[in-house]
């Protein structure tokens, strides 16, 4: 015998039909919450910091490679 729990809630994939969004996520977009404009990127202290680290490394592996040839 099935007995059934009135205080439960039916599950909301059995009321949508195959390809369609549920009721639950079809009210979320990209739209919400405050404006804020786009910012222009990264700004000059950390580019200027990453470039000299890697300039660092490409100077201390070509000193290496140079070093093991003598």
């Amino acid at each position: 015998m099935s007995v059934s729990n009135p205080g439960s809630r039916p599950d909301p994939r059995q009321w949508t039909p195959p390809g369609e969004t549920p009721p639950g996520e079809s009210s979320t977009g990209s739209g919400t919450g405050p404006y804020r404009p786009l910012s222009r990127g990264w700004g000059t202290g950390p580019l200027v910091v990453i470039w000299t680290v890697a300039l660092v490394f490409a100077l201390f592996f070509l000193a290496y490679a140079i070093i093991l040839n003598l």
